[in-house]
């Protein structure tokens, strides 16, 4: 059974910045692609950022360039860390991972979330 538990949201000003985390249990977490997702009130789920098992990383275009996702396989432990946060960042943000499969295809696991509110 894999658990993600995100920590690290809460209430920022504009122009601020934060750092997400997560914690991997229940996994081998460094054969796991990560990802941080997520998703604004009646908005669809969307992308923000990955990193691979190998550290190749992914960022969408909204956040590119003040966003930077790392991982550290020690801890078990992904992170999103977030610069110049505007009012369009707030969001709940969900963990991801993707398990590699015995047979191939990876299987899918989501953390809770965790809601980040960017006041103006």
């Amino acid at each position: 059974h894999v658990d993600l538990v995100e920590s690290g949201g809460g209430l920022v000003q504009a122009g601020g910045s934060l750092t997400l985390s997560c914690v991997a249990s229940g996994t081998i977490f460094d054969r796991d692609a990560m990802g941080w997702y997520r998703q604004a009130p009646g908005k669809q789920r969307e992308l923000v950022a990955t990193i691979t098992s190998e550290g190749t990383t992914n960022y969408a275009d909204s956040v590119k360039g003040r966003s930077t996702i790392s991982r550290d396989n020690a801890k078990d432990a992904v992170y999103l860390h977030m610069n110049s946060l505007n009012p369009d960042d707030t969001a709940v943000y969900y963990c991801r991972a993707e398990e590699p499969a015995w047979g191939g295809g990876t299987l899918d696991f989501w953390g809770q979330g965790i809601q980040v509110t960017v006041s103006s």
